[in-house]
C-alpha cells in the first residue's frame, strides 16, 4: 500500500528514480543501473529506517521543485544543492519531517554534483528485474524509464513505514566534503599487463580532468596519455562497476552505473568500492589522480564504510532497553539484534519477544507496543 507523497512542480536538470541497481542480469545484456552515489542513497535511506536500497530521487546539478501531498519524513544526502522548505534552508544527512503543503526545493550546487533525496518508506514504482532503478538508455524503470516531469505525482509506501528518531543524524565527521580535486584509491588490473611501465607511472603520477563528455555510463578523463604494449584491444569481457578502460587514445575512462555489461578496452585497474562517491560527485572540469593500493586495503575501506553505515542503521530507529538502577541493556530479540520500536502506522500494537542481560541476569520479557492516539 501506498500514498501520494510527492508533486514535482519543477523537474530539475536530471531528476531520476533510483535505487542500489538491478543484480543478476548482466548476462542477458542488462546492466545495474541505479545510483551514481549508493553510498549516499543508501544513508539517506537508512537514515529514515527504510531499507538501504529503497527507491529515492537522484537529483544531478539544478534540482526539482515539489509540493508535499502528505505530512512526511525525508533526508537529503549526497551533494549539497541548496535544499529548502518554504523557503528556509534544510539541514541535510539527517531526517526533517514536513507538513501537507509544503513546498521543496534545491537551488545552485554548493559541494558535489548529486544529491539523493529519500522518503519514509521509499518511492512506489514498479519493480522491474528486482529494482525500480530507472536505466534511461532502454526506456526502463522508474517512471517509464524517463527522468521526472512536472506533473508527476510519486507515492511512498507506508506499509510498516518506521519512525526515525529526531536526534538521528549522520556523524558530522563523517559527511563527505567532496570538493574539485579528488584523489582515487585504484586496485590495478585485471589486464594492467597490457600497459609499458611508463604508461603505468604515467598513470598514477599524473592529473587527469574530468571531461564535458562524462555521463552515468562513463566519466572520460582528458590528460597525458597512457601507453599500451601492444595496442588497446582484447577480447570482450565483463565490466564492473569503477572498471578503467584505456582505449587507443590513452584517455582513461572509469565505467559506472549505466557501464554496457561487457567491453573489449584493456582495463588497468578499478576505482574501489568506497571512493566511488568520489566520481559520481565530480564535475567536468574537476581533476582526479589515482593511487594503487591492495585489494587488502580496498576491503578493510570497504569494512569501514560498512560500519559507519551499520551505525546510522542501529541509531535510526528507538530501541526498546531495560534500565535497572544505573544499568541499561538493550532488549535483543531473534538473531540477537536489539529490539526497535514498530511502527503503528497501519497496525495500532504490536507483540514482540526477547531478552536482556544487566548485572549477569538474564530477563524474558513479553511486549506488546501499542499506539495512544492523543
Amino acid at each position: 500500500m501506498s500514498t501520494p507523497t510527492l508533486k514535482i512542480i519543477q523537474p530539475g536538470m536530471l531528476s531520476t528514480i533510483q535505487d542500489r541497481g538491478r543484480f543478476g542480469y548482466q548476462r542477458f545484456g542488462m546492466p545495474t543501473a541505479g545510483a551514481m552515489d549508493t553510498f549516499a542513497l543508501r544513508a539517506a535511506n537508512l537514515l529514515l529506517g527504510n531499507d538501504d536500497s529503497a527507491a529515492c530521487i537522484e537529483v544531478t546539478v539544478l534540482g526539482p521543485r515539489m509540493e508535499l501531498l502528505t505530512d512526511t519524513t525525508f533526508a537529503v544526502t549526497g551533494a549539497n544543492v541548496s535544499p529548502r522548505l518554504n523557503g528556509e534552508p534544510v539541514p541535510m544527512w539527517q531526517p526533517v519531517t514536513a507538513k501537507e503543503g509544503s513546498r521543496l526545493e534545491f537551488r545552485s550546487p554548493k559541494d558535489g554534483m548529486r544529491a539523493y533525496l529519500a522518503v519514509t518508506g521509499g518511492i512506489d514504482v514498479p519493480l522491474i528485474m528486482g529494482s525500480r532503478a530507472t536505466y534511461m538508455k532502454t526506456a526502463l524503470g522508474g517512471i517509464d524509464g524517463r527522468p521526472l516531469r512536472t506533473g508527476d505525482i510519486l507515492n511512498a509506501f507506508n506499509e510498516e513505514a518506521p519512525t526515525p528518531t529526531t536526534q538521528c543524524s549522520f556523524p558530522q565527521e563523517a559527511i563527505p566534503n567532496y570538493g574539485s580535486s579528488h584523489k582515487l584509491r585504484v586496485v590495478l588490473g585485471p589486464q594492467h599487463a597490457a600497459f609499458t611501465q611508463a604508461g603505468i607511472d604515467t598513470f598514477l603520477q599524473e592529473t587527469y580532468t574530468v571531461s564535458i563528455n562524462s555521463d552515468r555510463m562513463g566519466y572520460r578523463m582528458e590528460g597525458p596519455p597512457i601507453e599500451h604494449t601492444d595496442g588497446p584491444d582484447v577480447i570482450s569481457d565483463g565490466t564492473p562497476l569503477g572498471t578503467i578502460q584505456i582505449p587507443g587514445d590513452g584517455q582513461p575512462i572509469i565505467l559506472l552505473a549505466d557501464r554496457g555489461t561487457t567491453g573489449g578496452y584493456t582495463k588497468i585497474a578499478t576505482v574501489i568500492s568506497p571512493d566511488l562517491s568520489k566520481v559520481a560527485q565530480a564535475m567536468p572540469g574537476h581533476t582526479v589522480t589515482f593511487e594503487a593500493v591492495s585489494i587488502e586495503e580496498a576491503q578493510e575501506a570497504y569494512r569501514r564504510q560498512e560500519v559507519l553505515l551499520d551505525s546510522i542503521r542501529n541509531s535510526a530507529l528507538p530501541r526498546l532497553s531495560l534500565v535497572l538502577g544505573d544499568a541499561i541493556s538493550d532488549i535483543l530479540g531473534d538473531g540477537g539484534k536489539p529490539l526497535r520500536v514498530p511502527s503503528t502506522a497501519d497496525a495500532p500494537s504490536a507483540s514482540l519477544r526477547g531478552t536482556a542481560k544487566v548485572g549477569g541476569n538474564k530477563f524474558e520479557f513479553d511486549i506488546r507496543v501499542s499506539r495512544v492516539d492523543d
